[in-house]
């Protein structure tokens, strides 16, 4: 494990493995490097990258300041960039897909990106977020009430009631318990992009890399709805739909198709 320090002075933990091409793989929420899909999706493009792996501020041995700001977490993943070498790849999962997009339009200097399945309600195919949804979440967080914040975030996504119920007794709810005070960086993210309408046709015209958009064919609607909306809002992206897959993507089959986009 190494470190490098933000704009800001944050320091922010990651992992280098493999060799080739930098690319900088960002975490979706209640993810880092020790829990969730980024280590084995690092060792299956080993042999192809140097793969970059980090703790989003806030989450395992990355440190944090202030507020969620949108800002700061850009200014995160430009300094991977600077460590990789001045430019990379970068490939971003849900919400940290969404992160990516809006790193590339704010100018950190990326080859070309890649998403899988952005967070995102365009049209009417899925109720838009609660107007106190954020505030609500945001109120259990400053009052220490982990376990609310992961129910709260669990059931806006579409988990089940009852494998809520079941994965509280699981080693795994205390994982997500862990990381639950950084949902709000989350939020800030994606907030804007959960009201059931369209975003403006130039909200990511910075961003003039080539783009790939990853969507799994048996995702709801609405997820693939996202997908289409934002490869073609995109400069230069296109939309891949991966059959079999949902938004628990395999890694195996992620990085297929993320070695023939990077190295075409």
């Amino acid at each position: 494990m190494a470190h490098t320090t933000s704009k800001d002075g944050t320091k922010i933990a990651y992992s280098k493995t493999g060799s080739g091409p930098a690319l900088v793989i960002v975490d979706g929420a209640l993810c880092h490097r020790g829990f969730g899909p980024a280590p084995d999706l690092a060792k299956a493009l080993a042999a192809n990258f140097t793969v970059y792996t980090y703790d989003r501020r806030g989450r395992g041995e990355s440190g944090t300041t202030g507020a969620p700001d949108v800002d700061r977490e850009v200014e995160d993943i430009a300094a991977l960039v600077e460590e990789a070498g001045g430019t990379a790849n970068l490939f971003g999962m849900s919400s940290g897909g969404a992160l990516v997009a809006e790193a590339a339009h704010r100018g950190v200097a990326a080859e070309r990106i890649a998403i899988y399945e952005a967070p995102m309600v365009v049209d009417d195919t899925h109720s838009p977020m609660a107007p106190d949804f954020v505030a609500r979440v945001s109120r259990a967080v400053a009052e220490d009430r982990r376990g609310d914040v992961v129910k709260m975030f669990m059931r806006y996504v579409g988990t089940p009631a009852f494998a809520v119920v079941m994965m509280q007794l699981t080693p795994v709810w205390k994982k997500l318990k862990q990381v639950a005070h950084t949902l709000p960086n989350d939020l800030a993210v994606v907030g804007e992009f959960q009201h059931g309408t369209l975003p403006p046709a130039n909200r990511w015209a910075g961003a003039e890399m080539s783009a790939l958009v990853i969507a799994g064919e048996k995702s709801p609607v609405y997820m693939r709805n996202a997908q289409q909306c934002l490869a073609s809002a995109l400069p230069n992206g296109k939309l891949v739909v991966l059959p079999g897959q949902t938004h628990m993507v395999k890694a195996a089959v992620t990085a297929r198709v993320l070695v023939d986009f990077f190295t075409e």
